[in-house]
């Protein structure tokens, strides 16, 4: 970092290059050379921008985002394991177009000790440029690397004015400086040269390799080795895969258009009681290999504070809500947990298909989000779920949700829309009732939250009431909570280490509705590790353990191993 006296009589020394004030000497080379404040080639530029992340995905029958607090309206939530980022400018640090005089900078005026040095510099030679805000931010500390930049820039200004014959302007003395810092920053120029035409040859690629101008493909396909271990299995092991594209679009720098193609051939264990605990989320998309369209979805902005959200196939709760589940939320792709009641708050699983949904920013720390969605297109007669939540994120650290869903359900009260249950046991979702699958009135009640202690480790958890009513049976009481633990680059960056030990959704009441049924609790313990080998390619062995399958402990422990491989391209 520069002290005030050698970044003064750098502005000094410029200014006798550029505007012919003061004397020259060698007092500017020889600072510019021991500057404390030098940094190596990967320093940042003059200009810096900060991107707006608009978490795109390759989800599976449910989406999302990132951290999956959201107290932004900018930050779109979809369930992806690769983000999409269109940069935009920050008002503060972009830069601006070429200023003509000093007074349009709002930060320097004429009682400034520099004020002529700049004025000189921006309008003899137009060297100086300010930010978008019309700032100069003439305190900024500056590097060999930056100076060379700017030096650089006043090269071409001053070649420019003697090829239009306006050498007249141009003192002698100057361009005997300005031959001089060539040479001391000859190796600066270079290496920003070099840099730009780096970056045009990747950018001609990039244009000449893109299959639309504004669409994105992105694809994620999962392998996994699996089995269900007990002395009563009758299940094997198991070589599955399922394979997602995603085809993102985004029409105005700000919205994000999903059309996602799947196939894969998962299956799921059958455990004893007839329930989906363990349920991995690979398992999500189980086509017989055949493609089709499972996601087809539209986030949009309403205004700065609400992000909008619209969905004609493959619509969850989960892609415009914050889950408040940090880490181990991976959207049912092969980022995250390995099961899908790690994820997030089973309330979220109940409802799926059309129609859509908002957040909007009460204000920095507080958002509330509401949607709407129906099975199977029917939105008036069919299934459907309706959602509100409050979202409070005071800090970096904590997020906190509160969550209700009023909802009717014809099959499974945890489906998303397949007509199938994706977490809980058989009871919980309905049926194994004396009369079968029963439809459902439901009102679910959830809260949930998430800790950060450190970028190392993290807590989650939730605790979800659902009062479910059987038509023509009786109120059932749905209960579901748990605790997770991520450890976040475990022994490498990127790795991921995570246990989860919870409750799935069980009716504590199911002796009143079915013979022989059991209240026991359907405990869930797992744990895994996600291995990064690069970029793309991540290794996740891990085992779940679920004891009393089917609420009842008479039923033998379900342990299943899985080794899950994960590409992303």
């Amino acid at each position: 970092m520069m002290s005030k006296i050698v970044w003064k009589n750098l502005i000094i020394n410029l200014t006798s290059l550029f505007g012919g004030f003061l004397v020259t000497n060698g007092t500017l080379v020889e600072a510019m050379a021991h500057s404390p404040g030098d940094r190596s080639a990967s320093s940042t530029l003059p200009f810096e921008t900060n991107a707006i992340s608009i978490p795109a995905t390759v989800p599976t029958d449910s989406v999302k985002s990132l951290d999956s607090t959201l107290s932004q309206p900018e930050i779109i939530q979809a369930n992806n394991f690769t983000p999409t980022v269109l940069d935009k400018p920050s008002l503060e640090m972009a830069p601006m177009a070429q200023i003509n005089s000093v007074f349009q900078l709002s930060d320097v005026t004429p009682t400034d000790w520099a004020f002529q040095v700049v004025q000189s510099l921006v309008e003899r030679y137009g060297c100086i440029s300010g930010y978008l805000d019309k700032t100069y931010k003439g305190n900024r500390s500056l590097t060999r690397y930056e100076f060379a930049a700017t030096l650089n820039v006043c090269i071409e200004c001053i070649n420019k004015l003697l090829v239009e014959n306006t050498s007249n302007l141009v003192k002698k003395k100057d361009l005997e400086t300005l031959k001089k810092l060539q040479e001391e920053f000859a190796t600066e120029l270079t290496v920003l040269r070099g840099r730009v035409d780096n970056l045009e040859t990747q950018t001609a690629t990039l244009q000449e390799e893109n299959f639309s101008p504004t669409a994105k493909l992105v694809g994620e396909a999962v392998f996994a080795i699996t089995d269900e271990f007990n002395q009563q299995s009758k299940n094997s092991t198991v070589f599955q895969a399922r394979v997602r594209l995603d085809i993102q679009n985004s029409f105005t720098g700000k919205d994000l258009l999903h059309i996602r193609l799947a196939a894969g051939n998962t299956n799921i264990f059958n455990l004893k009681g007839g329930g989906v605990e363990g349920i991995q989320t690979f398992n999500f998309g189980n086509t017989n290999n055949s493609i089709y369209v499972d996601w087809l979805s539209y986030f949009f902005p309403i205004d700065k504070n609400t992000q909008g959200y619209v969905a004609a196939v493959g619509g969850v709760h989960y892609d415009f809500v914050p889950t408040v589940s940090s880490y181990l939320e991976g959207y049912d792709s092969g980022a995250g947990s390995l099961s899908i009641f790690g994820q997030h708050n089973p309330i979220y699983l109940i409802g799926g298909g059309s129609g859509g949904g908002f957040t909007y920013s009460l204000s920095k720390n507080l958002s509330f989000s509401a949607g709407y969605l129906a099975d199977n297109s029917d939105l008036v007669n069919g299934n459907y779920a309706a959602l509100a939540q409050l979202t409070f994120t005071p800090n970096d650290q904590f997020s906190i949700g509160l969550t209700y869903i009023n909802a009717y359900r014809k099959f499974a009260i945890f489906d998303t829309g397949s007509n199938l249950a994706s977490v809980g046991t058989n009871l919980a979702n309905g049926g194994g009732f004396d009369f079968g699958t029963v439809p459902s009135k439901v009102n679910a009640y959830g809260v949930e939250f998430t800790y950060k202690f450190s970028p190392q480790f993290a807590i989650n958890g939730w605790f979800s009431y659902i009062n479910a009513e059987f038509v023509k049976l009786g109120t059932g009481d749905i209960w579901t909570y748990a605790l997770t633990f991520a450890f976040p680059d475990l022994g490498k960056k990127n790795n991921l280490g995570g246990i989860v030990v919870g409750v799935e959704p069980y009716l504590g009441n199911a002796s009143e509705f079915a013979l022989d049924a059991k209240n026991d609790i359907p405990i869930h313990i797992e744990a895994f590790y996600k291995y990064q080998l690069n970029n793309n390619i991540s290794i996740t062995p891990g085992v779940i353990w679920i004891l009393s399958p089917g609420q009842n402990s008479e039923n033998p422990d379900a342990i299943i191993g899985t080794i899950r491989t994960t590409f992303l391209f």
